[in-house]
Formats: structure tokens, C-alpha cells, sequence
């Protein structure tokens, strides 16, 4: 995973830190805003406030490669805390507080965090997990909301800075808890430089533009959709704690967002606002991420006058794959683009061999966006990794001639049914098409016959969808 442009040892400023860069050459510009409150925060504000949570930490004993959790929603201090983290060389471990105490527990076991930032309402889970976590040296908790001043000041610890370079890892993000072992995704320097180089040239981000993090900070999607891209570049991003569509719409007027990021779930929930269609001018466009986008909401984001695109990601690359233009978004059907800037891709079929255009095979990706393993797992870094250091990604997706990619579905959930290949996600998005129904999961199960047939696990909307006009 050696890319020699990006995984040179670089001195600690050399590594990515862009709101230092900003706060002493432009420290004027506005680097967050706090939707909830208007409160804004200039880039040498926040260089000035990570500057001092570096303190507070190097206090705390904090150093190079320690763990400091923080179990809390979007929040200013979480950005601070990231930038803290990156200057005395620790890892920052968002923790996803939709946990209950015993998934979380299982995150602390492998995580082992000496340090953990909280806010009050999560203090009585945080106590729960730790304790049944049952490590030697629990972390220590210290509360959000009652400020910084609270924590422990600088007191002529020696600052002293290892040597670290590009690959060192900054955020330590975990994909699963409720079900299994989860796995710790080690985000380093160079993924999210790459990630930021690449996403603000293909996507055309710049310093005038405006975008949210409202999607939670213990997701790839809340940092590295847009919030480290846009620090990158010096533009400004509005902290949203927690999604409610009407809210949002108006947050996308009252601070003029340029660009705006939302799962289908969540333009679900904003085609239903009465607000939905209200005019936001600044809007250059939506783009959906983290699942397949039915049409039909397409369709209906495009109705209501706002351009959409659909994006592609994962945690260990990227998370920003794809890019793709306003007329090829609309008139080519489910597509996500060509391969962004720096990133490899090819596909590989079943018998191993490599596939061609117009066929489907699993997506393989190589590039400086990879990530730089399985936290304190290689065994799990290797299932993941070909031995010429591509990473699997587990989905299918085929190439047109001109390089126009399209995602298929899981490789893991295709079944076979009469000898052809079937992807749920075409199914499901088809059926999601049909009036009524709102949530749709395809699965194959056996048959006798076919060997597997499809079937459909409906959520409607009205009582009276009946399971033969959803079948016609």
C-alpha cells in the first residue's frame, strides 16, 4: 500500500493539517458554522482551538499512537479534536452512539482508547460499555459540555514529535458493532489527502463553496464526503447535529449551501417535507451516497428543479470513487461516473479472470485513497487485499466502453436462479418504483425448480398494496 508521491516521512506540519495552513495564510475565512446556533468559527479560530486541545492532550498523556474516543454528535470541539489528534500523532475514534452498551463494549476491546470526550446524554452508556468491556485501564471520560477549561492544562510536558509520515494513521473508524467483531478502519494521512485532492478537482469544490456534515462523524460520509475535502481548500462547512428534513431544508437556504450529501433514506424524508421544492439558488446539486438510489426519488429531486448526482464509497477507499457530470447523472440511468482523480479501478469475474466492457464483475480499487489496514488485524487487512495491492470491495459493477461506471449490487448477495445472475439491487430498485411501497429488501432463497428464486420483504405505505399488483 506504498504510493511513493504520498508515503514519504514528512515533518508533522508537512502531514495533513490544511487548518493550520488556512489559519496563518487566510485565517479570516469562515471555516465552520454551527447550524444550530449561527455561530461561526473563522480558520484561525479553529487552528487556535486545536492548538489547544493538543495542549490539554500532551497533558493527558496523550501522544503518538494513542487512541482518544470521542462519543459525541457533530460538533465543533469534534473538528478541533481531529486537528489535536493529528498534531501530537494520536488516532481520533468517533464511537457511534446509536451502540447500545454491549456493541459498544466490543469497539473499546479492540480500540483501547486512554481518553474518552463525551457529552452528558451518552455518559450513562459510555459507564455501561466500559464496564462490560472489562479492560485493565479504563478510559478516562472527561464531558464535552463542560468545556475545555475543564480539562487538565499544559504543564511543561516536552512536546516532542516522533517521526511519521503520510501513511500513520489519523482516524480510527469502525464498520460494524451490532452483529460480529467490529473492525477498525485506519484512515491515514494520505487517504485523506488523496481523498481531498481528488474530490475537490473532480467535483470542481473551491474555497467559495459551502457544505454540510450531516451525516454522523463516526461514518466516513460526515469527514470525508466533504468536511476534510472542503477544510482542504478553504471553504466552509455547516455542523448539523442531527437530521430533520425540514430543518435541513432550511439550512440549506439560510446559509447558502452549494453542495449537499444525503443517503436515500434522508431525501426520502426531505421529498416529504412540505418544504421540499422551496428554491435554494446557491444549490449546484444533491448527491447520493451509501446505497443504491431508487429512480424515483431521482426523478423527484430533479421535478423539484435541484440537480442530483449519485456518488459510490467505502470506508477503506475514498470514500469519494466517482465522478460524473450534470448530463451524464441524468441520462445515463443508475451510472456513477468515471473514476476519480488518482484511483485505479478494474473488475474481476467469479473464475478470477478480468472482465471487459458491458460486463459485471467485483469492483477492485488501487490507488493513494486506500486505507492503511484493519486496526491491530491483518489477517482481516489480507482477506481484503490481492497480493498486488488491490482492495476487494465486495460489490459488482460493470464498465461501459466509455469508461461510464455502474454499480450492481453486493457480490455477496447475487443468487442464481435458472443458471442467470441476479443483482437484488435492480430488483429492488424496480420495486421501489411501485406506488405504496416505501422500504424493499430482495433475498434468494431456495427453490426447487430453479435452484433460487427472489424474494421480496416489503414495507408499504398503504394498506391496500396486495402482493399480486406488486408481483404484476
Amino acid at each position: 500500500m506504498a504510493y511513493d508521491a504520498f508515503d514519504q516521512s514528512l515533518q508533522a506540519e508537512q502531514l495533513f493539517d490544511p487548518v493550520a495552513w488556512w489559519g496563518r495564510v487566510d485565517g479570516s475565512r469562515t471555516a465552520l458554522i454551527e447550524a444550530s446556533t449561527g455561530r461561526a468559527h473563522s480558520y484561525a479560530a479553529l487552528n487556535a482551538d486545536a492548538e489547544l486541545w493538543a495542549a490539554r492532550l500532551r497533558a493527558l498523556g496523550v501522544g503518538h499512537g494513542s487512541r482518544v474516543a470521542v462519543f459525541a454528535q457533530n460538533r465543533a470541539e469534534f473538528i478541533a479534536l481531529l486537528f489535536a489528534c493529528v498534531r501530537v500523532g494520536a488516532l481520533l475514534v468517533p464511537l457511534n452512539w446509536r451502540l447500545s452498551a454491549a456493541e459498544l463494549s466490543r469497539v473499546l476491546v479492540d480500540a483501547e482508547p486512554s481518553i474518552m470526550f463525551g457529552e452528558d446524554r451518552y455518559h450513562p452508556t459510555a459507564c455501561e460499555a466500559m464496564l462490560m468491556a472489562g479492560l485493565a485501564v479504563a478510559p478516562r471520560w472527561i464531558d464535552l459540555d463542560h468545556g475545555i477549561d475543564s480539562v487538565p492544562e499544559d504543564r511543561g510536558i516536552e512536546q516532542r514529535v516522533d517521526a511519521r509520515s503520510t501513511n500513520d494513521a489519523v482516524l480510527l473508524l469502525y464498520t460494524s458493532g451490532s452483529t460480529g467483531t467490529p473492525k477498525g478502519v485506519m484512515i491515514s494521512h494520505r487517504q485523506l489527502l488523496a481523498n481531498a485532492i481528488a474530490t475537490t478537482t473532480a467535483w470542481g469544490i473551491g474555497p467559495d463553496d459551502v457544505g454540510p456534515a450531516v451525516t454522523p462523524f463516526f461514518h466516513t460520509g460526515g469527514w470525508n464526503v466533504f468536511t476534510t475535502p472542503m477544510l482542504f481548500r478553504g471553504a466552509t462547512v455547516v455542523l448539523i447535529d442531527g437530521f430533520d428534513a425540514d430543518s435541513f431544508l432550511d439550512t440549506l437556504e439560510r446559509f447558502g449551501l452549494t453542495v449537499t450529501f444525503g443517503v436515500p433514506t434522508q431525501l426520502a424524508m426531505l421529498r416529504a417535507s412540505p418544504k421540499w421544492g422551496m428554491p435554494l439558488p446557491k444549490l449546484r446539486w444533491f448527491i447520493s451516497g451509501g446505497a443504491p438510489c431508487p429512480q424515483r426519488i431521482k426523478d423527484d429531486v430533479r421535478a423539484a428543479g435541484y440537480r442530483f448526482r449519485e456518488g459510490y464509497g467505502l470506508t477503506e477507499c475514498g470514500p469519494n470513487c466517482f465522478a460524473t457530470n450534470d448530463e451524464t447523472a441524468l441520462n445515463r440511468v443508475g451510472t456513477v461516473g468515471w473514476p476519480i482523480t488518482f484511483l485505479q479501478m478494474r473488475l474481476r469475474g467469479d473464475d478470477g479472470v478480468l472482465v471487459g466492457d458491458d460486463q459485471i464483475g467485483e469492483l477492485e480499487l488501487r490507488g493513494p485513497q486506500l486505507f492503511a489496514g484493519y486496526f491491530r488485524a491483518p489477517e482481516k487487512t489480507a482477506e481484503v487485499m490481492t497480493p498486488d495491492g488491490w482492495l476487494r470491495t465486495g460489490d459488482l459493477a460493470s464498465r461501459a466502453p466509455d469508461g461510464v461506471f455502474t454499480i450492481r449490487g453486493r457480490r455477496k448477495e447475487m443468487f442464481i436462479s435458472g443458471g442467470e445472475n441476479v443483482f437484488p439491487g435492480e430488483v429492488e430498485a424496480a420495486l421501489l418504483d411501485c406506488t405504496g411501497v416505501t422500504e424493499v429488501a430482495v433475498i434468494g432463497v431456495p427453490d426447487a425448480r430453479w435452484g433460487e428464486v427472489g424474494c421480496a420483504i416489503v414495507v408499504r405505505l398503504a394498506t391496500t398494496l396486495d402482493a399480486p399488483s406488486l408481483i404484476a
